[in-house]
């Protein structure tokens, strides 16, 4: 059962979330200003049960997962999610809660599940091809930047998987802080620091299955690439409206914690969109073609999922070839996400 709900969560009058034991599912994002948070709604209610979150507090390393195992449902009739997508289908949280979602599908009897949608802070701009075989576990096919809400992914999961749980989306547009809360003013994930994090993301992150590190553990993650045995003398390539600073950066964890990583920053100029997937694989080409040092991980080719893309990291076929390959890819997923769309703006691609 699916239902796309137009009311705030406290004004649903659903038994399950009125006199139901109620898990909430949720990040710092979880938030509705002077509304208080998703865990103050059911604890003044007296019906909150379990609350499903980071282990470690804003920004720290450890923040961007949410574990939890399919027992912890088990004695629940509720399960609210409030967290912020990023819209890409490898983020953590969000593959977190696709989790939720398979586990709840293999339950005979067990919590409805509401999700509270957010706008995507990514917009509806669409990037790179949607995975050819299995995807990673708890992953969506869909383009690396889907250009979906959280709710709308959520409903072509349960699409995908078979699932017959009811299934509740509450609008992104219900609250105030919904319609007019800039979705990056509360930071989604400790990599997640600023509104230009999401442009950088669909490409960004698969730098981490890379010797080079995304600048992860800095201030400006997926901004700055770079690496201990980098040089930055030459000029990379860069679309229309990108320019690559050369810089240093020394992270504070993660990959090079401690030492000093030479790279780039890469800068957009206003009004660029930036296809950050597409910009990713060609930096990944030049410095392969540049430096043996350079490694490629087979989970990066896992992640990319494209035979296309991977014969051109491997060096077997041109930059162009791809550029058309991803163009194509983005026009099938952006047919296949019309099924799905809850509001009215639609997905699109940069041209």
């Amino acid at each position: 059962m699916f239902s796309f709900r137009t009311t705030p969560i406290g004004d649903q009058l659903d038994k399950s979330l009125v006199d139901g034991r109620v898990g909430c599912f949720c990040s710092p994002g979880s938030w509705e200003g002077m509304g208080g948070s998703l865990t103050g709604l059911f604890s003044s209610r007296g019906n909150l049960a379990r609350v499903f979150a980071p282990a470690a507090p804003e920004f720290s390393p450890d923040a961007g997962h949410i574990d939890f195992n399919l027992e912890d449902l088990e004695d629940l009739d509720a399960v609210v999610v409030d967290v912020q997508d990023v819209g890409s289908r490898y983020f953590g949280i969000t593959r977190d809660v696709l989790r939720l979602l398979s586990f709840r599908a293999r339950m005979e009897e067990g919590p409805s599940i509401y999700i509270i949608d957010h706008i995507n802070p990514a917009g509806r701009v669409v990037e790179g091809t949607i995975p050819v075989l299995e995807p990673e576990l708890w992953t969506p096919k869909v383009a690396h930047r889907h250009g979906l809400t959280l709710g709308e992914l959520c409903n072509l999961y349960c699409t995908e998987i078979g699932a017959r749980f009811p299934l509740h989306i509450i609008s992104a547009l219900c609250s105030e802080v919904g319609r007019d809360l800039l979705p990056w003013t509360v930071a989604p994930a400790p990599d997640f620091p600023g509104m230009f994090t999401c442009d950088m993301y669909s490409g960004g992150g698969l730098w981490t299955e890379t010797s080079i590190t995304p600048g992860i553990g800095t201030p400006r993650p997926y901004e700055y690439i770079g690496a201990p045995f980098l040089s930055n003398s030459a000029v990379p390539p860069s679309p229309q409206g990108v320019l690559m600073r050369p810089c240093s950066f020394t992270p504070a964890y993660g990959l090079y914690a401690g030492q000093e990583c030479v790279g780039y920053q890469i800068v957009m100029l206003p009004g660029t969109q930036y296809h950050s997937f597409l910009h990713t694989v060609q930096l990944m080409r030049w410095f392969a073609d540049r430096d043996s040092r350079f490694e490629l991980s087979p989970a990066l080719l896992d992640r990319i999922n494209d035979p296309v893309v991977s014969e051109y990291l491997r060096g077997a076929i041109t930059f162009d070839i791809v550029q058309e390959h991803v163009k194509l890819e983005e026009q099938k997923w952006i047919r296949k996400a019309k099924r799905f769309l809850l509001y009215e703006d639609a997905p699109y691609r940069i041209k």
